[in-house]
């Protein structure tokens, strides 16, 4: 007996430090590629890019690195090669980003393109990793284990932003193009460093073994059932709501709401409040299961009124703060209910249809968002709270249990 506990408090153990890993290696990739998320809007405005342009191509972007991944997810469950898909998109996703340095003036086509190629490889290597990460979270609760890899993720999302502010602060030239290009450059550090890490791979050759098989996938489809289909319901229209930090940074540059240094400040802000929200809504997940969902999508309906309605400010600081928040749960609770739906052996198909039906949704919503701005900023603030309130509504139905009491959501 005591034996049976020793080795199960040693896969505990492994599977925090797998975990952890791999929250390390989100931590130095976030660093690139949120650090360019945090000037991008900017940078394509200055490239040439118009209002519709930005919400397009931020959504499209979005649109290609999500709707690959149900044709990955796949891949990953037949062939089961998790860590060479994670690596592969890694590679792609990473080196896209310091690219972003040599576009030329006027040269937003170019930016755009390789925002595509930034996004594909995301979509490489998102199922698989994801996939690796449920199995390691079985063993120490998916709500919370979920909610520490997003918060060191969130760490590395909070000091890229950081570290260029402070190289537009002491090394600015007074050319926002040319210190967003340093910028894009200097983010080729932390993506070497993300591909170094993943070599500690070796470690945990096979992470799939810290979860036990199970039966659930021969018996029926897990599409099919009622829960997921609520679930895949709410979070488009989550996502339908949720737009791209390209255009709130977009906004605050044409309104001068904030100088171009400051911008990556007010992201590395939203970071910061996603880390904490991760861990509070990731404890919250283990023990109200849905009903979390519900509570982060009441709490992210307001940030486009605020952000975009009111004049700067503390009014931006808060919506800025509550997008952040919105983050927080979309990386963390939504990945975990997955975990929680879906048997071990169809993982990576249950986070590949999840994250298409979701980047579907972000690419319609960014995009019509987008061509509202230009007309009603009212309209699309209206649009987005209303598709956050039918999200809250949906993710509250998928909490109840079903008749005779089966089907209750388990943390």
């Amino acid at each position: 007996m005591n034996e049976r506990v020793d080795e199960n408090k040693d896969l505990k153990r492994a599977a925090l430090s797998f975990i952890v890993l791999m929250g390390v290696v989100s931590l130095f990739s976030d660093m690139t590629h949120e650090g360019g998320k945090s000037i991008l809007g900017a940078y394509l405005s200055l490239t040439g890019a118009s209002a519709a342009v930005v919400g397009f191509v931020s959504s499209f972007g979005e649109l290609v690195g999500y709707s690959l991944r149900c044709a990955t997810g796949r891949l990953a469950d037949r062939t089961k090669r998790y860590w060479l898909l994670t690596i592969v998109g890694y590679a792609v996703d990473l080196l896209a980003v310091p690219a972003l340095a040599l576009v030329p003036e006027n040269g937003w086509l170019w930016a755009a393109a390789l925002i595509v190629v930034e996004r594909a490889g995301k979509a490489v290597k998102k199922p698989a990793k994801d996939t690796l990460l449920s199995f390691a979270a079985a063993q120490n609760g998916v709500g919370r284990s979920f909610a520490l890899q997003e918060f060191l993720d969130q760490l590395g999302a909070f000091l890229g932003p950081v570290a260029l502010f402070a190289v537009m602060y002491f090394k600015g030239s007074g050319d926002s193009l040319t210190d967003y290009r340093r910028c894009f450059a200097l983010l080729a550090v932390p993506a070497l460093v993300t591909m170094g890490l993943l070599a500690a791979r070796r470690l945990f050759p096979q992470p799939e073994n810290f979860e036990p098989d199970t039966k659930k996938a021969a018996v029926g489809n897990f599409a099919s059932g009622k829960k997921f289909t609520l679930y895949i319901a709410g979070i488009s229209l989550f996502a339908l709501g949720f737009m791209d930090f390209a255009m709130i940074s977009m906004h605050v540059s044409r309104r001068g709401l904030m100088s171009p240094g400051a911008l990556p400040l007010l992201y590395a802000a939203a970071m910061g409040v996603d880390a904490a929200a991760a861990l509070a809504f990731g404890w919250l997940y283990d023990r109200w299961g849905m009903k979390a969902l519900a509570l982060s999508a009441l709490l992210t309906a307001p940030f486009s009124a605020l952000v975009f309605l009111l004049p700067g400010g503390v009014a931006l600081y808060v919506g800025a703060a509550l997008w952040g928040a919105g983050m927080g749960a979309q990386e963390s609770i939504l990945k975990a209910a997955v975990a929680t739906l879906v048997p071990k052996e169809r993982r990576s198909s249950g986070y590949g249809s999840f994250q298409t039906a979701f980047g579907v949704c972000l690419f319609a919503g960014g995009w019509l968002m987008g061509c509202l701005y230009d007309r009603s900023p009212a309209g699309m603030a209206i649009f987005s709270m209303s598709a956050e309130l039918g999200a809250a509504a949906l993710f509250w139905r998928t909490a109840r249990p079903e008749r005779g009491g089966e089907g209750k959501t388990a943390a």
